[in-house]
C-alpha cells in the first residue's frame, strides 16, 4: 500500500508541475505580446491592414488574424472586443469578406450615439490590433447552392449577404441569383461599385437597387412593388438581413404566400417583450456572490441594465442575446426571459444578463 505521506508528495508534485506550466504559459504569452501583439497562445487577435470608407457613415476594417482564426462560413459574424475608458466591451459584426480570402473584413456602420461603432470609426487605424471572437451564426448557405437564390437586404444588413455573394462569385456559383438591396440613396449603397461590377461580369446575377430618393418607386419595402420586381420570389431560397421594418414586412409577405420555409433571416435587433417592471416598490436584491456585493434592481430593464445603473460593469457584448458574452450562473431566484417571456426559478441555472429580467431576489455567480 502507498502511504498517505507518499500520496501527498505525489499530489504536491503534480500541483507544482501544473502551477509551473501555468506560470510558463503566462510568461510566454507576455513575451509573445511584447514581440508581436498579434501573436498569442490562446487569444484570437488580428492586425488592421486597411480601413476602407465605403459610405459617409460606413467603414470596412480589413484584418489579418493570427493562427487562432480557423476560418468562417459566408454569412457568419464575429465579435470585436475593445477597451473604452477602461472598460472592455464587445460587439458583434457580420463578416463581409468571402471565406476563401486571406484577409478578413468586418464592415461597420456608425450608429448615432453608438459607443463602439463611433470608437471604431474615430480611433482604429491600420497597424492596430483588435481582439476577435470565433465566427458564429447559422445564417449561412447550405452545402449545395440552391438553383434559384434571392438575397434581400437593407442598409448595413448587406454585410452578411455580401459575404455570400463574394463566396458564390469566387466559386462560380452564381447561376440564377437576384440581389435586391434597399438604401436611402445611391451614395448610401455599401459596396455599390463592387455590386455593379459583379452584375456586369456575371450573367446569372440580377441586381436591383431600391432607393428612397427615387420618386418613381415606393419608398421602403412595398409588397406589391417587390412582387413585380421578383415575381417568383416564393420559389427562391431567400436570405434576408436589414432594418426591422423591412424584415417584418418581408416576413409577413412570405407567410401570406406559404413560403416561410424558404426564407432565412438574420436579426441584429432583439425581439424583446414588453413586460411589467419589478413589482416591489423597494425593488429586489441582486447578490453578486464573487464580488461580495448586493445591488437593488428597480423598475423596467434587463439584469445587465440594472447592474450598470448600479455602477457595476459585467462583461457583455451584443446586448441582444446573440453573443452570450454576458452569460452567468444564477444560483437562486426567479428571472423572466425578455425574448421568450419564459419564467424560471431553477437553481444553478445559466442565464444571459442582457435578456433576463429579475422577478425576485437573486444570487448570481458574479
Amino acid at each position: 500500500m502507498v502511504s498517505m505521506s507518499k500520496m501527498g508528495a505525489v499530489w504536491r508534485s503534480a500541483g507544482s508541475a501544473v502551477a509551473e506550466r501555468l506560470f510558463l504559459d503566462r510568461q510566454a504569452e507576455f513575451w509573445m505580446g511584447e514581440l508581436d501583439p498579434v501573436r498569442s497562445l490562446g487569444e484570437l487577435r488580428a492586425r488592421v491592414v486597411e480601413v476602407i470608407e465605403e459610405t459617409e457613415d460606413t467603414r470596412t476594417f480589413v484584418l489579418r488574424p493570427n493562427a487562432a482564426w480557423r476560418g468562417h462560413r459566408a454569412g457568419q459574424y464575429t465579435s470585436v472586443e475593445l477597451e473604452i475608458d477602461g472598460v472592455r466591451v464587445r460587439r458583434c459584426y457580420s463578416i463581409s469578406s468571402a471565406p476563401g480570402d486571406a484577409l478578413v473584413s468586418v464592415t461597420v456602420k456608425r450608429v448615432p450615439d453608438g459607443r463602439v461603432s463611433t470608437w471604431l470609426h474615430e480611433n482604429v487605424q491600420a497597424g492596430q490590433v483588435l481582439r476577435l471572437g470565433a465566427p458564429s451564426g447559422d445564417f449561412v448557405l447550405g452545402s449545395q447552392t440552391p438553383g434559384k437564390l434571392l438575397l434581400l437586404s437593407g442598409g448595413s444588413g448587406i454585410t452578411p449577404v455580401m459575404s455570400m455573394l463574394r463566396d458564390l462569385a469566387m466559386s462560380e456559383g452564381i447561376v440564377d441569383l437576384v440581389f435586391v438591396h434597399h438604401a436611402r440613396s445611391g451614395a448610401d449603397v455599401i459596396f455599390g461599385e463592387e455590386l455593379a461590377d459583379l452584375a456586369a461580369r456575371h450573367p446569372g446575377l440580377r441586381l436591383v437597387l431600391c432607393l428612397d430618393d427615387d420618386t418613381s418607386t415606393p419608398r421602403g419595402f412595398d409588397e406589391a412593388h417587390f412582387a413585380e420586381l421578383v415575381p417568383d420570389f416564393a420559389e427562391r431560397s431567400t436570405f434576408l438581413c436589414g432594418p426591422k421594418p423591412l424584415m417584418d414586412r418581408a416576413e409577413r409577405l412570405w407567410e401570406s404566400v406559404g413560403a416561410s420555409e424558404r426564407l432565412q433571416l438574420e436579426r441584429f435587433t432583439p425581439a424583446l417583450r414588453l413586460l411589467p417592471p419589478v413589482d416591489s416598490v423597494d425593488g429586489v436584491e441582486v447578490r453578486l456572490r464573487r464580488l461580495d456585493r448586493t445591488v437593488v434592481a428597480k423598475g423596467q430593464g434587463s439584469l445587465l441594465e440594472q447592474l450598470e445603473r448600479a455602477g457595476e460593469r459585467p462583461a457583455h457584448g451584443c446586448r441582444i442575446g446573440i453573443c452570450h458574452s454576458c452569460k452567468c450562473r444564477k444560483q437562486s431566484g426567479t428571472v423572466r426571459n425578455l425574448v421568450t417571456g419564459e419564467v424560471s426559478s431553477e437553481p444553478d441555472e445559466e442565464i444571459q444578463l442582457c435578456i433576463s429580467m429579475p422577478c425576485s431576489d437573486l444570487e448570481l455567480d458574479l
